[in-house]
């Protein structure tokens, strides 16, 4: 063995628990702390104990909840974006087309869907100012926020069978 370059080893170093327990070994240190021994250790005691030294258990839950809220949030939105109760005004159709369905007591997504449900296409081109356009936007607005329409036979025919 070389002389000067090895640590001085202590053959009677003291190990010393967390738990009080202590126990002497072999070291090149004089004296060790350590956390968990198999006094208190999960495995040798049959405990349920989660070991955690660093606060690892309790970020992986505040992750866990945060996601779990994100996620509530975001099953909210979506239900409140695909609520009758939406103003026509969201839809940002444009000021005549908007004006011209309130004119005719039309200011909700939901009774927007009724009329078409109930006289189709015509229904809202007998308003006095909506055109083809306008009601042409109006769909692609609806079906872009996740309305599901009512099929007229003009769609129907155009749609190709699946």
């Amino acid at each position: 063995m070389k002389q000067g370059i090895h640590p001085k080893y202590f053959p009677q170093a003291t190990v010393i628990c967390a738990c009080g327990n202590t126990w002497h070994t072999g070291s090149t240190m004089e004296s060790i702390h350590t956390d968990v021994c198999s006094k208190c250790h999960p495995f040798y005691t049959g405990e349920q104990r989660i070991v955690d030294t660093e606060g690892q258990v309790d970020r992986f839950y505040k992750k866990l909840q945060a996601r779990a809220e994100y996620l509530t949030e975001v099953e909210s939105r979506e239900t409140a974006r695909v609520s009758p109760d939406v103003t026509i005004a969201s839809l940002e159709l444009g000021a005549r087309a908007e004006a011209a369905l309130a004119k005719a007591g039309i200011d909700k997504v939901g009774q927007a869907l009724e009329r078409l449900e109930q006289g189709g296409d015509e229904a809202l081109l007998s308003i006095e100012g909506f055109g083809r356009k306008s009601l042409a936007d109006l769909k692609r607005r609806l079906r872009g926020r996740g309305f599901v329409l009512p099929e007229t036979e003009g769609e129907a025919e155009a749609a190709p069978a699946a």
